[in-house]
């Protein structure tokens, strides 16, 4: 065998032993990265648990916030289906009875037709939607076409549409001055009715 064939026997010899090493590195590799992702991803499953366990156990935060509108208006019918506006500077929804919204000055409008629509405010206001009734207090004030009242507490009944009051009275209307310790407003203003200890000044009207 001459020299020149030895020499390419010994590079494919050579060449042989790099390709199984390399593929022995292989072999390992493909074996080896599996193994080493699970370890990895029991690790952090480890590490959550152990996370979860130590973190300690809050319940969650009960503001308990009520519902509260700016500036609300509410615009419904009595039974009759005579129109009536309640609007108010806030609103708040009762967080212990869902039916009671409290009302901060409240105004309350009773449309008549014809005529000039009742105007009821008050400093603070009661609804209960399912009573419908609106409890209004604190210098409230009757005004509309010629009435002009005060007084300290009337109850609207949003079903009969009709505002009654136990509470000392005292102003004007058409007759004169007027003081009284109950009355009701019926038909829209068309009907005042005064009632306990009534007193009044008449002031005839002027004429030729």
């Amino acid at each position: 065998m001459t020299e020149g064939a030895v020499l390419p026997a010994a590079r494919r010899a050579r060449e042989a032993v790099s390709w199984r090493r390399r593929s022995l590195r292989v072999r390992r590799l493909r074996w080896l990265l599996p193994a080493l992702i699970g370890a990895i991803l029991l690790v952090l499953a480890g590490y959550l648990a152990l996370a979860m366990l130590a973190a300690p156990r809050t319940r969650p935060v009960e503001t308990g916030a009520p519902i509260q509108l700016v500036n609300p208006r509410f615009v419904g019918q009595d039974r009759k289906g005579r129109a009536f506006t309640l609007t108010a500077r806030n609103a708040t929804r009762d967080p212990g009875d869902y039916d009671r919204v409290l009302l901060d000055q409240p105004v309350l409008l009773l449309r008549r037709d014809p005529g000039e629509p009742i105007r009821i405010s008050a400093l603070k206001g009661d609804y209960n939607e399912s009573e419908h009734l609106l409890k209004l207090t604190g210098d409230v004030r009757l005004n509309g076409g010629d009435i002009s009242f005060l007084t300290g507490a009337s109850t609207f009944d949003t079903a009969l549409g009709e505002v009654v009051g136990d509470g000392a009275i005292q102003g004007v209307g058409s007759l004169g001055e007027i003081n009284a310790k109950s009355y009701g407003v019926y038909d829209r203003g068309d009907r005042l009715v005064f009632g306990g200890g009534v007193s009044t000044r008449l002031e005839p009207s002027s004429g030729p």
